[in-house]
């Protein structure tokens, strides 16, 4: 198995069955997936937005996040210092620097949807 982040429009993706979830799908299959301990927030976010949006879903919503948990990401710590250096080279916020900076520290590919966060890690990547 394969060690890979994900981030939260990935997870968003794949648990309210976006059109984009196919795109997930096969590269999240056979992998180890991590996280920053702050995906379930983002998520859980999501979810509350998308219920916001469409009341009449609220119980659908509420089922598919509650899948979050069978998806067995591990929740991890990162280094914030760290972190905080990344988002102010990158110009992301402290959020998607903080995946990005897992994804670097694991050595790992880095699974997101978010174009700025997938041009940033392209970007680093090829400055190694």
């Amino acid at each position: 198995m394969t060690d890979k982040v994900v981030d939260a429009s990935a997870v968003v993706a794949l648990l309210f069955n976006e059109l984009t979830r196919e795109e997930i799908v096969p590269r999240l299959r056979d992998a180890t997936l991590r996280a920053p301990s702050l995906i379930g927030y983002e998520v859980a976010n999501a979810c509350s937005k998308k219920i916001r949006a469409a009341p009449a879903e609220r119980q659908a919503l509420l089922e598919a996040f509650s899948l979050f948990d069978a998806l067995s990401i591990s929740l991890e710590t990162v280094n914030l210092d760290a972190a905080i250096v990344l988002a102010e080279r990158t110009k992301l916020t402290l959020y998607d620097a903080s995946y990005l900076w897992l994804a670097r520290a694991r050595g790992a590919e880095l699974v997101t949807l978010d174009g700025r966060l997938a041009r940033a890690d392209r970007d680093l990547r090829g400055s190694r």
